[in-house]
C-alpha cells in the first residue's frame, strides 16, 4: 500500500483526523489492537463546552487555568475553548445524539467547573463517539485501517519523517508516506493501577523521543480520584459526573471529609481530591455515596455504571461504593504547536500523547475529548502530499524473548515512587531501579511486540522520573514532600 498519510492510533483524535485528512489523500490508520479499543471508549463523563446562556468562554478558560495551577499555555486554552461549540455541532452533524432535557443538550457538572457545561451521552459518551467515528471511517473509501499492527519505529532521517516501521502478522515492514501522525494515547499501563486500556504503554512518546522529538511536562500524571477499589486491571472508573449529581465522599467513619479541605468539596480539582482520598485510605476505606439522591435519576443518568457495579455486588442507589485513586491521564507529552507539528518535519501528533499546553499541571475534567477533537482538526491544513520515494530503512528481525517480568516491575516501581504523593528520595531510588531494569534487556537487535512495548514503557518511565526530579516544588498533580 502507498498511503499519503499514516495515522498511528485509533482513538477519537486519530479517527477524527482521518475523516478530515481523507479529503486530501489516502489515509492508513495503524492500530495495535482492534479499531474500537482505546481510552476514548472509557470516557464516561463527556465533552466540556460553553453551551449554556449563563456560561461564557472566559469562565471556561479561567476554570481550565485554575485546575492547571496556571501552568497552562493560555493562548492554547483560549484556542481550544472557543472551538468547543463547533466541535459539539460537528458531532451532532455526524449523527451523535447527546442526552437532552427539555429539548436542549443536558449539561452535566464536574469537578473544577464553575458551570454545568458537560455535554454527554448517558455515562458512555466516549464509547458512542468512538462508535460513530469508526462507522464513518469504515464508510470512507480513502481510509484503510490495519488492526493488530504495531508501530515499531518512526522512519526519520535528517529530521524528516518518511514513514513508519511496523510489525504485522509476525513480520517487520517499512511503510512510507508524506506525513505521519502519532495519536497513540496515554501511558497508564506504566502504573500498577490505572483506568487506561491495556494498550496504553507509552509507545507514541517513546518512538517520538527516539526520533528526536521534544517532550514536556511528563511529570504531571493525573490520578482519577474515584475508581472501584477492586483488584481488576484496568480499574473501573466512577465518573466525576456522579459527584456533579450529588454523590459525596465518605471516610471509614462515614464523614464527608472534603468539605473541610476545599470550598468545592468533592468537586474540587482532581489532584486535590486524589490526595485527600489517598491520605484517608491510610486510616481505612473510602466510599462514594449517592444513596441520598433519587434512585430513578441515578439509574437513568448512569446506566452503564449502575449495571457494571451490580456485577460486583454493589447497588449504586443503595450501597456506598469503595473507591481509590488510579492513574488516569498524562497532562504532558510530545511537544507540539497548535497545529500538531512536532520538531521533526512531516511528523505530527494529536490527542493525549501530546503536550499542547492546555492542561497545565492538572487537567480540568472533560477537557480531554475536547482537546482531541479540536487539535486533530487543525492538523489537516498542514498536510501535504510529497513526490518521490523514500530511501530504504533497515529492518530488525523477530525474536521469541519476552519482557513480562520487567513490565510488572516497572508498574510496581512507578506506583510506589511516582504516584499521588512523591518524595525526592523515592524518585532517586526509582531512577536507579529503572536503570537496573534497562540492563536486563537482551543485547540482540531482534525484537517483538512484547519486548518493544516493554522498552517503550521503560523509556517513558525514565523520562517521567527525570522530569519529576527536576521539579523540586509541588505543582498540580506533581506533589512532592519530605
Amino acid at each position: 500500500m502507498n498511503p499519503d498519510f499514516i495515522i498511528i492510533g485509533s482513538g477519537i483524535a486519530g479517527l477524527n483526523l482521518a475523516l478530515s485528512a481523507a479529503k486530501k489523500g489516502k489515509v492508513l490508520i495503524i492500530t495495535k489492537k482492534r479499531a474500537v479499543e482505546s481510552n476514548t471508549n472509557r470516557a464516561q463523563g463527556g465533552i466540556a463546552a460553553v453551551l449554556a446562556k449563563t456560561d461564557d468562554f472566559k469562565k471556561h478558560v479561567k476554570d481550565t487555568m485554575t485546575a492547571g495551577s496556571y501552568h497552562n499555555n493560555k493562548k492554547a486554552v483560549e484556542y481550544m475553548v472557543e472551538r468547543g461549540p463547533k466541535v459539539i455541532q460537528n458531532l451532532i452533524d455526524l449523527g451523535l445524539e447527546f442526552t437532552t432535557s427539555g429539548g436542549v443538550i443536558d449539561l452535566g457538572q464536574e469537578g473544577g467547573h464553575s458551570h454545568r457545561r458537560i455535554a454527554h451521552v448517558g455515562d458512555f459518551t466516549g464509547q458512542e463517539i468512538e462508535k460513530i467515528l469508526v462507522q464513518k471511517v469504515k464508510e470512507n473509501s480513502k481510509i484503510t485501517v490495519w488492526e493488530n499492527t504495531f508501530a515499531l519505529e518512526l522512519i526519520v532521517k535528517n529530521k524528516i519523517c518518511n514513514g513508519v516501521q511496523i510489525i504485522k502478522k509476525g513480520k517487520i515492514e517499512n511503510i512510507y508516506a508524506s506525513a505521519v501522525i502519532i495519536a497513540t494515547g496515554s501511558i497508564g499501563q506504566l502504573y500498577r493501577y490505572t483506568t487506561n486500556s491495556k494498550i496504553s504503554t507509552g509507545d507514541g512518546i517513546a518512538m517520538a523521543m527516539r526520533a528526536g522529538c521534544k517532550t514536556k511536562d511528563l511529570e504531571f500524571i493525573q490520578f482519577h480520584p474515584t475508581v472501584l477499589d477492586k483488584n481488576i486491571n484496568p480499574k473501573f472508573l466512577l465518573s466525576e459526573a456522579l459527584r456533579g449529581e450529588g454523590a459525596v465522599l465518605r471516610n471509614s467513619k462515614g464523614e464527608i471529609f472534603m468539605k473541610s479541605i476545599h470550598p468545592q468539596a468533592g468537586l474540587a480539582p482532581r489532584d486535590i481530591v486524589s490526595r485527600a482520598i489517598w491520605k484517608e485510605l491510610e486510616k481505612g476505606p473510602v466510599y462514594l455515596d449517592i444513596t441520598g439522591e433519587n434512585s430513578e435519576m441515578v439509574r437513568t443518568r448512569f446506566p452503564n455504571i449502575y449495571k457494571t457495579l451490580l456485577k460486583y455486588k454493589y447497588d449504586l442507589t443503595k450501597d456506598r461504593v469503595p473507591i481509590s485513586p488510579a492513574v488516569h491521564y498524562s497532562c504532558g507529552g510530545i511537544k507540539v504547536d497548535l497545529h500538531g507539528q512536532t520538531c521533526i518535519k512531516n511528523l505530527f501528533a494529536t490527542g493525549e500523547v501530546t503536550h499542547t499546553g492546555v492542561h497545565g499541571a492538572n487537567r480540568l475534567a472533560s477537557n480531554s475529548l475536547l482537546e482531541a477533537l479540536v487539535f486533530s482538526e487543525e492538523i489537516t491544513d498542514k498536510l501535504k502530499k510529497r513526490k518521490g520515494k523514500s530511501e530504504a530503512f533497515a529492518k530488525p528481525s523477530i525474536t521469541e524473548e519476552k519482557g513480562a517480568q520487567i513490565r510488572k516491575r516497572i508498574r510496581e516501581l512507578m506506583w510506589k515512587y511516582a504516584g499521588v504523593i512523591r518524595t525526592k528520595k523515592g524518585l532517586v531510588k526509582l531512577q536507579k531501579e529503572l536503570g537496573k531494569l534497562e540492563k536486563l534487556f537482551p543485547s540482540s537487535s531482534k525484537t517483538n511486540i512484547t519486548l518493544a512495548e516493554t522498552k517503550n514503557m521503560l523509556t517513558v518511565a525514565k523520562k517521567i522520573t527525570s522530569s519529576a526530579l527536576k521539579r523540586d516544588k509541588s505543582l498540580g498533580c506533581h506533589f512532592i514532600t519530605n
